[in-house]
Formats: structure tokens, C-alpha cells, sequence
């Protein structure tokens, strides 16, 4: 008999195929500490939680038995990860259980922007009868403009086009092919921005799209739009937004996340008539909490009995001998996913990785799969090496893998072109002895650099005195240059140069280098 702990008030409902289970007895402990926990759970073998119990490394290492941690819900910021996966315990969520609740959210707060419902109610329930000042605008002939084209952003294209509207939609990773197969029209944040009557999100939130909508972007909407985030607060700049509204850029928004939650009592946006707010309900739905009760009681059931699972959030078993070639590569390799992410402009549309030398002897997948991830991190939330595959292939973009049986220069090489429909991009890597992980080529032109760190790649013309102009800039706005490395195939052909600095560049800093003569293309990462 396998035994399951449940707890933090998980759905009976959703869990009722654990109790129907013959190999399987559940017990519903709710609200117990870490030291109660740490008692008990020697006994389990899996542990259901929501967001309220934090299962601690402390908590795993109690246990030899305990073979899976499934949340009933999308985030697992309350479980170790790393310490489950140094344990080879698999944490599994729900991913898929609150898209519907998610998307319809959105579109209550669409309507109840669009109609000024929660403002119109609370005057009437006073004893005013106003119809004059509520009056609204329709949904029909507007144009939406979605930014996030992932589960929920595609449900909610998919309803706003039976109201009428016409949608925009922007993804990192949407191609002109799967926009025109899901029925939206692609285009940019700066696009929709211009064109859109409402806007909504639904991007995680990573460095990338932290302020995706900021004051640039209000600046050049259009008079009267209207803005909805019921995905993550920071998205868009909460203060911006303000302004917006109070010089009459935005007609309404309507929030159910804040940067900040709970928001301060005197957040500007719990005063302003103009701003609908709710307390982070995107998920809080009877059928959304059964949903990802029923969804993590199933794959808990299969990794019990070693059955393929899927939605696990860490690392899947990998073979001992595999393991041993590989997971020396396992960084270099997402590095370079990362680095190349960082670098390319457009949709993806093709991942292509090249395996040479000793590394053709295994089975490579564990390692395309961090390279992957490496690509997808920079515009994804939660992706990891077990989801990776399946998020590259829900958004179309292809996998190649080819391998050689040698390199000329290296005794191993790993190398990674991405494709998008304007231009193909390429880095490879090695391992040296004494030297560790190294980028050793980007592009056409061979490099010696460490994968870590703040980096400027920088192409230009080689001509003289580039290399000093860009240093006196950095320098004279205290911006350290730790290593360079420059790349050229032909006296006063087209070059790169790789900067590692410090720290990060400053944006201001960034757009002065832009200005100088003979730099064509600026890219700042950070690995």
C-alpha cells in the first residue's frame, strides 16, 4: 500500500481518485508545523499540499520513502526544489486547472471595465439612481490586444473572437504560422499598444516583462484604452498607469494582481474611480480547485506506480552511466541556450543542437532538454527540463538534433543555432581541462569566454579606434570591464567584440554606446 499525506484543505472532490485507489490510503492532515511534519512523514510515500504548507529540505530528508510532492496549483515557491531533486523526489503541479477560471476572470473584468458594473452597483445599492454617468462602450469592432499567447492568453483570443473583437497577439515565441492557425493577428508590445482599445496580460513575470508596459509604452496608446492584468503583478507599471489615467491616456483598468500583495492601504489604485480591483481570484473557482486536485491526484498515481507522469517541475530519473557522461555539460549546455535566447530577435521557430566527439556515445536528450530550457527561460515562467520539450512544441518551434562523431578543434563540442523566420543564430561550447565551461564560438567568429556573468556582445565594423571608443564610454559612466574578447574574419570586415563588466550596463549607458559609429548591433546579457 502506497500512503499519501494531504493537506492545506485540498478539494475531497479532486482527490476522490486517491480514496478510490485499492493500493492506496490517503490521510487529510490539515495545518500541521514543520517539526509535526517532520515526525510523521517517514511513514509516506507522497504529499499533497497547496500553498499554505512549506515542505522544507528538512521535511525530505526525514524521509527515505517519500518519492513525490504534488501542488494542487501552478506555483511551487513553498517546496524546495533542488532539495527534492538531490533527493530524486518528483515535484509535480497543475499547470492546466485554472486556465478557464483564469481566462473567464479576464473576461468579468473586460466587461466590468467596459461598463463601469462594480462603480454603477455600489451607487445604485446607496439609494442613487444614476444612468448618466456609467455610460460604457461595447466589446464588438474593438480590437484586443493580448500580450502572452501561452494557455490562457489563447483561450481568451479564442472568446474575445466570438464577441466581435479583433485580436492582436504577442508572444516571444509566436510565429506568423500559429497566429494565423489560433485566428489573431501578430504584432509587437509597441503595436498593441497603439492599436488596441483593451489590453490584457498574460506573461509570467521575469526580468524581461517586468514593466512590459511602463510610461513609453502609455505614451504612444491609443486615447481611451483599457488595461487588464489578472496574471502577475509588475507586469505593468502600476504608477505609470496612474498617470496614464489621470491625463486621459486610459479610460479603466481593472487589476487582480498588484505588485505588492496584499497593496498598501493607500495604494492609488484602492481610491480611483477609474480602477476595478480584486483580491487575486484568477484561480478561486470550485471547478479550478477540483481541477488541480484531480490533475496532481493523477500523476501522484502514476509515479507511485511507475507510470510515464507528466507536469513534473524538476528533474526526471536519468540513468547512472548517462548521468555520469552528461551532467558535467548540464550548465554549459543551458548556458548557451540562455545566451542565445538573449541575443535573438523574433520567433523561434527552430532549435537545432550538434553533438561532436565523445558526447555521441549516450543518449543526449537530458541534455537538449536543458539547452531548451536555456532558450525558453528567458521568456517563460516555470519552464524546466521536463517541460521544456513540450513548451518548445506547443509553440511550434521544431527540435533538431545531430550529432558528429568529431570535432577539429575540441575533443568535445556542443553547438546551438536558433532560427526565426529573419535571421539564424549559433554559439558553441566546450569543456577545458583546467579552464571549465567555455563559449568558444559565436556566430562565424572563434572566442575563448566563461558563461557567467554580465556580458556586452557587440557587432561593429572593425575599424580603428572602436575598441577605445567603447571602453572610454563604459569607463566614464563607471562601468567596469573585467574581460574582452574580440572576433574578426577580415581586416575591416564586420567584427564582434565581448565585453564582461561588473555589473549590469545601465539603459542610459546602453543607448549612448547604440550612438556610436560603426556599432550595429548591441546585446547585453546576463548568465
Amino acid at each position: 500500500m502506497f500512503k499519501v499525506l494531504v493537506m492545506d484543505g485540498i478539494s475531497d472532490m479532486g482527490i476522490q481518485l486517491l480514496y478510490d485507489a485499492p493500493d492506496v490510503e490517503v490521510d487529510k492532515k490539515v495545518g500541521l508545523s514543520e517539526d509535526e511534519l517532520v515526525a510523521i512523514i517517514p511513514d509516506y510515500d507522497a504529499i499533497l499540499v497547496r500553498s499554505a504548507t512549506k515542505v522544507t529540505e528538512r521535511i525530505m530528508n526525514a524521509s527515505s520513502r517519500l518519492k513525490v510532492v504534488g501542488r494542487a496549483g501552478v506555483g511551487v515557491d513553498n517546496i524546495d526544489l533542488e532539495a527534492a531533486t538531490k533527493r530524486g523526489i518528483v515535484v509535480i503541479n497543475a499547470p492546466d486547472g485554472n486556465t478557464i477560471a483564469t481566462c473567464e476572470l479576464t473576461f468579468a473584468m473586460m466587461m466590468s471595465v467596459a461598463r463601469s458594473i462594480p462603480q454603477a452597483y455600489k451607487k445604485t445599492v446607496s439609494g442613487e439612481w444614476d444612468r448618466k454617468t456609467f455610460v460604457g462602450v461595447e466589446l464588438r469592432n474593438k480590437v484586443l490586444g493580448v500580450l502572452g499567447m501561452g494557455r490562457i492568453g489563447s483561450e481568451v483570443a479564442k472568446r474575445a473572437k466570438a464577441f466581435g473583437m479583433e485580436v492582436l497577439g504577442y508572444d516571444p515565441f509566436l510565429t506568423e504560422e500559429r497566429a494565423e492557425k489560433i485566428g489573431v493577428k501578430l504584432g509587437s508590445v509597441n503595436d498593441i499598444c497603439a492599436k488596441a482599445d483593451f489590453i490584457t496580460v498574460h506573461t509570467p513575470l521575469t526580468n524581461e516583462t517586468r514593466h512590459m508596459i511602463s510610461r513609453p509604452q502609455f505614451e504612444i496608446m491609443k486615447k481611451g484604452a483599457r488595461i487588464i492584468n489578472c496574471a502577475r503583478g509588475g507586469i505593468i507599471d502600476e504608477m505609470a498607469l496612474i498617470e496614464a489615467i489621470e491625463t486621459g491616456i486610459v479610460a479603466g483598468a481593472a487589476f487582480d494582481v498588484f505588485e505588492s500583495e496584499p497593496p498598501a492601504a493607500d495604494h492609488p489604485f484602492l481610491n480611483n474611480p477609474k480602477v476595478i480591483v480584486t483580491p487575486h481570484l484568477g484561480a478561486s473557482t470550485v471547478e479550478a480547485q477540483e481541477n488541480v486536485a484531480i490533475d496532481v491526484s493523477e500523476e501522484v498515481l502514476h509515479i507511485l506506480r511507475d507510470e510515464p507522469f507528466k507536469n513534473a517541475v524538476n528533474m526526471p530519473p536519468v540513468p547512472a552511466n548517462v548521468l555520469n557522461a552528461l551532467q558535467p555539460y548540464f550548465n554549459l549546455g543551458e548556458k548557451l541556450g540562455v545566451f542565445l535566447g538573449q541575443t535573438i530577435d523574433g520567433a523561434v521557430s527552430e532549435i537545432t543542437v550538434n553533438f561532436a566527439g565523445d558526447l555521441t556515445d549516450v543518449d543526449t536528450s537530458p541534455l537538449t532538454r536543458y539547452i531548451v530550457k536555456g532558450v525558453l527561460q528567458n521568456q517563460l515562467e516555470g519552464v524546466n527540463i521536463v517541460n521544456a520539450m513540450h513548451l518548445a512544441k506547443t509553440r511550434d518551434i521544431s527540435i533538431v538534433v545531430q550529432k558528429s562523431s568529431s570535432s577539429k578543434t575540441f575533443t568535445n563540442l556542443l553547438s546551438v543555432t536558433l532560427k526565426t523566420k529573419n535571421e539564424q543564430r549559433t554559439v558553441a561550447g566546450t569543456l577545458l581541462s583546467g579552464y571549465g565551461e567555455r563559449i568558444v564560438q559565436i556566430g562565424q567568429y572563434p572566442v575563448d569566454i566563461a558563461p557567467e556573468g554580465n556580458l556586452l556582445l557587440i557587432s561593429h565594423n572593425d575599424k580603428p579606434g572602436i575598441i577605445g571608443k567603447v571602453g572610454t564610454l563604459l569607463g566614464n559612466n563607471d562601468v567596469n570591464i573585467a574581460t574582452m574578447q574580440v572576433g574578426r574574419k577580415v581586416i575591416g570586415g564586420s567584427a564582434i567584440m565581448v565585453l564582461t563588466t561588473d555589473k549590469q550596463t545601465p539603459p542610459d549607458v546602453l543607448e549612448q554606446l547604440a550612438k556610436l559609429p560603426e556599432l550595429t548591433h548591441i546585446h547585453e546579457l546576463s548568465l
